[in-house]
């Protein structure tokens, strides 16, 4: 028997009518041998042929089969690849998925006039937008906790309209666990009751929520049922709630919705928020895929009493004395906000709400026992507490926390973890941090202060972002704080001012998209310059499926493909702090998250690239060394290059690809996100993991291509195959013959290349190369160098690894800088390729590198060392390998200066805060001067096999020096070092006594002659 049913009442209108039934209810007996039961198939066509349904079990022809869009997922039943939702036990369908199910069928939102919602705040990972308007508001959206899933509606009367009953009847379906889920409905929903009856559906009236329900239904203004509604939710149940906070906060005497509107009790723990903000009433949008979730739903000033709270009686931050670099936190969140910031905007600590409950996190947990920030952590907990007076919890490791707080009278528990009657858990988090554990602690209504920093675990970890896989940011992300590998320098961050605005992520970038919409408007100054690597910063959260997040790189790619690309060169340099700027980090980011830019982005032609320059049309195989005898990562060159705007596809063995390999492409690797102008982006490499035989990585500004092979490993040869890339010029010592050389600069159309030997590779652009017919007598010269620098610094020759240099349009610092690689700018690259200038005028630049290469913490002594030390290396390499004395290799080192600059070293009295740079360097050059530099060789050998700990202040390493040498050269060093003001210990100077006197000691002769 078939029924054709016409749609249900309408409630809040007078009357019904339409040309044609829009809405068929097509009912059909199972299949046959099995008890009859009776299923809705819902469809907004009249001409819908009837379709056999058959009992959960069997699917031929059920709306959620997929020869059918489905309307709502049974139990048992996936719509796509299933996924487990951030804090969920439950699997289920993608949002997407889900989207398209619930929204089947329903061809248009037809709303009551009268009926004025107001707008949902999204923030959760597992939330995400059904109904929007036409300026972007979410009216509807769905989530999940727990076991449990939730439609939230932004106005009770949407739950009670008989023109919504296609999604009504899809919502149901999709909250319901089972086909026999009991559905109950509140008396303040009680229509629901007969428009769901009139579908088939049966539900009842039921005053509270209960375990026997499968789906709850209630408007969002009971305040005696959130606890249970919670609870309910979280063990499996579906809550289908609505209602709008905007009148309620004119009624209410606590104007903070977010946290005190009934509704926002229960469905905050999944993410999703009543705000106080009307909605645009003009016009709902259907939208056939899931809408993006705003970037920016105002609601700063629910935030500002919790920040004022915060830092009460705080009148800066200070941590110039913790010995610690914190990480930059990047604060995301709607409900976020920093609370510490340095003068680019750096932030070092924050806070946020979330469901219930509060978050604080620093940039470092040594900040836990700065004793100045006391006031602070004693504000911090008392928040994170809300009134409650319960139990603080310390982590076992942060006891000195414990102490800082019993000062303020806050007693604490130290425990090694959370436990179930704590109120707030201090702790850092690690690898074995219970992250769904930890995010219900929050959502309902713990408090967690997070101290931690992601820098060390970035440089233990390259080519894997912090963001996406460091322990505490898989917590910390989904509260809208994340832990960046930028470090913050020590000092006091100034707080936000009651009344201003302050840096924020998310707000800037909605200001971003309206000055690019508009072509006109303001920020902030830096905060366009801030909001290019923090956008990079966040596009490496991963982001698949995960709607708050895709989001903003929906809005990137939109951006992108409306507006040119800049191309920053030195010719037409690029300002940071405004949109052009932003755009070049912001592109960046979003290539390297995977998006394929080839066709949003024209040709870029830069130094890195040119538009002229064309994949092989074959993949290059070549074979890659990835044995690793150091203590470090390091880069392998494959001799390959990969144009801009590439997604290149890279295969490897099944071996390799279980061997923690990277792979990188570029060498430039300074951030210039602090430069006022950019000559090029201010990033332009990109590295990922190689964990998989086949992989495909997105290139957008162009580079050389490297593997990044482990310490200690032991792979040998590996055979790489790159399909995108072209050839580059490479020249190694003792394999390249000069004939095959002049081919490869003639083939190889690669802009840049390599000379390499066993112990040094420079990165210079294949037109300087192009003037080297014969790299050999070059590459000669620099081994000797190498050999050198590698003899006084007491390390093995040939070097375990080489060195780098690379030349760049732009570095980050100086005219060069140290580190792997030393970065140079281009002018320099003909002071090293050249033999002749290299013999004729020295190389004191890229030797003063390699010395701050060799330098060791242990006779360090910053900051007075630092320019000091390194050039022992300079004086040494030109000396006894160019032959050019110290007085010609820099005009600071001739005699006459030298003694100048000792006597006023000694007029203004002797102080050790003066002995710096060219002064300090003097203490070390007399020592040279009269024991030669064996002393120095022996010396710093000893200290690289040293196998004890080391002192770590500079006084006790100082005096460590002095024993040392004095011990070298057999002489009693102490009077000549006190002479130069170094802190001699008595015990020291004692023990050195029964020493000789070094009779020769300059020192004496510049006392006694100073006037």
């Amino acid at each position: 028997m078939l029924s054709l049913l016409s749609p249900p009442p309408a409630t809040q209108r007078s009357s019904f009518t339409c040309q044609a039934p829009p809405l068929g209810l097509l009912l059909w007996p199972g299949g046959s041998g099995e008890e009859t039961a009776w299923e809705p198939l819902l469809s907004s066509r009249s001409d819908l042929l009837p379709v056999k349904l058959q009992a959960f079990g069997g699917c031929s022809g059920a709306p959620w089969c997929s020869t059918e869009k489905p309307l709502f997922s049974p139990p048992g039943a996936v719509l796509e690849a299933p996924r487990q939702l951030p804090g969920t036990n439950r699997t289920m369908a993608t949002p997407s998925a889900t989207f398209e199910a619930l929204m089947n069928g329903v061809t248009s939102w037809d709303i009551p006039d009268d009926s004025v919602p107001c707008e949902l705040l999204l923030i959760g990972e597992a939330s995400f937008p059904i109904m929007v308007n036409d300026v972007g508001q979410v009216l509807i959206a769905a989530s999940s906790y727990g076991r449990g899933r939730m439609v939230v509606a932004s106005h009770e009367d949407f739950l009670v309209e008989s023109q919504l009953f296609v999604f009504l009847v899809n919502a149901v379906g999709w909250l319901r666990s089972s086909s026999e889920s009991t559905i109950g409905v509140h008396s303040s929903l009680a229509p629901l009751v007969k428009i769901l009856e009139s579908c088939g559906i049966e539900s009842k009236i039921e005053p509270e929520v209960n375990d026997s329900l499968g789906v709850y239904c209630i408007d969002a203004y009971n305040e005696t049922m959130t606890d249970k509604l919670l609870q309910f939710v979280k063990r499996g149940g579906g809550l289908l709630i609505g209602g709008q906070a905007w009148d309620w906060d004119n009624l209410g005497e606590d104007d903070r919705v977010l946290f005190s509107f009934p509704g926002n009790l229960v469905t905050s723990v999944a993410g999703v928020y009543f705000t106080d903000n009307k909605a645009d009433t003009n016009c709902y949008k259907v939208s056939k895929k899931m809408p993006k979730i705003p970037i920016l739903v105002r609601c700063e000033d629910d935030l500002s009493e919790d920040r004022d709270e915060l830092l009460h009686g705080i009148s800066d931050l200070d941590i110039t004395n913790s010995d610690c670099f914190p990480s930059q936190l990047l604060v995301h969140g709607s409900l976020a906000f920093p609370l510490g910031l340095d003068t680019h905007h750096g932030c070092v600590i924050a806070a946020a709400r979330y469901g219930r409950g509060r978050v604080v996190v620093t940039g470092h947990k040594v900040l836990f026992t700065v004793g100045k920030l006391g006031p602070f952590l004693l504000n911090a907990v008392r928040w994170l507490d809300g009134g409650r007076r319960g139990k603080i919890v310390v982590q076992t490791e942060l006891r000195t926390l414990s102490g800082l707080l019993a000062v303020g009278g806050i007693d604490t528990s130290i425990e090694p973890q959370l436990t179930s009657d704590a109120s707030v858990y201090c702790f850092e988090p690690t690898s074995d941090v219970g992250v769904k554990e930890l995010q219900e602690f929050v959502a309902e209504g713990g408090g967690l202060f997070v101290g931690t920093q992601a820098w060390w675990w970035a440089f233990k970890n390259p080519g894997v972002s912090p963001l996406a896989r460091f322990p505490g940011n898989l917590l910390l992300n989904a509260f809208g704080i994340s832990i960046t590998s930028q470090s913050l320098n020590p000092g006091p961050f100034h707080i936000p001012k009651a009344g201003t605005r302050t840096y924020h992520f998310r707000s800037t970038l909605a200001e971003f998209q309206v000055i690019m919409g508009r072509k006109r408007g303001n920020v902030e100054k830096g905060w366009l310059a801030k909001l290019g690597p923090d956008g990079a910063a966040f596009l490496q959260i991963p982001a698949e499926e995960i709607p708050a997040y895709m989001s903003v790189h929906r809005l990137l790619r939109k951006l992108l493909s409306r507006y040119r690309l800049p191309v920053a060169t030195r010719e037409n340099p690029v300002i940071n702090d405004c949109c052009r700027g932003a755009m070049l980090s912001l592109a960046t980011g979003l290539a390297h998250s995977g998006s394929d830019l080839s066709l949003l982005i024209p040709e870029i032609e830069d130094v890195y690239s040119s538009c002229y320059l064309r994949p092989s049309e074959s993949p290059i195989t070549v074979d890659v060394n990835c044995t690793n005898p150091g203590t470090r990562y390091c880069w392998m060159s494959t001799g390959l290059y990969i144009p801009g705007r590439q997604v290149i596809d890279v295969s490897l063995p099944e071996d390799a690809a279980s061997a923690d390999l990277k792979i990188q492409i570029g060498c430039h690797t300074d951030d210039l996100t602090r430069a006022s102008k950019l000559f090029r982006g201010p990033l332009v490499i990109n590295r990922c993991c190689l964990d998989k035989p086949m992989k495909s990585i997105n290139c957008l500004w162009g580079g050389l291509l490297y593997i990044i092979v482990p310490q200690n490993s032991k792979l040998g040869t590996v055979p790489l195959t790159v399909k995108g890339a072209v050839r580059a010029p490479f020249y190694k010592l003792g394999e390249t013959s000069k004939e095959e050389w002049k081919r490869r600069l003639l083939e190889y159309p690669g802009p840049w290349g390599e000379l390499a030997t066993d112990n040094l590779i420079l990165t210079v652009p294949t037109a300087n190369l192009r003037t080297l017919e014969n790299p050999e007598p070059l590459l000669r010269l620099w081994d000797e160098v190498m050999q050198a620098v590698a003899k006084l610094g007491g390390e093995p020759f040939p070097l375990r690894l080489p060195q780098r240099i690379v030349a760049d349009v732009q570095i980050s610092v100086g005219w060069m800088h140290a580190g792997y690689p030393i970065m140079c700018h281009l002018e320099s690259v003909q002071e090293l390729i050249s033999e002749k200038l290299i013999r004729t005028k020295g190389l004191w630049g890229p030797v003063h590198e390699l010395g701050r290469n060799q330098q060791r913490q242990e006779w360090e002594f910053p900051p007075h060392t630092t320019e000091a030390t390194c050039n022992l290396w300079c004086v040494y390499v030109h000396e006894t390998v160019l032959g050019i004395p110290r007085s010609r290799a820099n005009i600071a080192l001739w005699p006459p200066v030298r003694e100048k600059r000792v006597r006023m070293y000694l007029s203004k009295g002797p102080n050790v805060k003066n002995w710096n740079a060219w002064t300090a360097l003097e203490t070390y050059l007399q020592l040279q001067e009269a024991f030669g530099w064996e002393p120095f060789i022996r010396l710093f050998t000893e200290y690289r096999n040293q196998t004890t700990n080391s002192p770590t202040d500079n006084v006790n390493k100082m005096n460590l020096w002095v024993k040392m040498f004095s011990q070298q050269v057999q002489k009693n060093l102490a009077p000549f070092f006190e002479a130069w003001a170094w802190p001699i210990q008595k015990e020291v100077a004692t023990s050195l006594a029964y020493l000789p006197e070094w009779k020769e000691n300059i020192m004496k002769l510049y006392l006694l002659t100073q006037l």
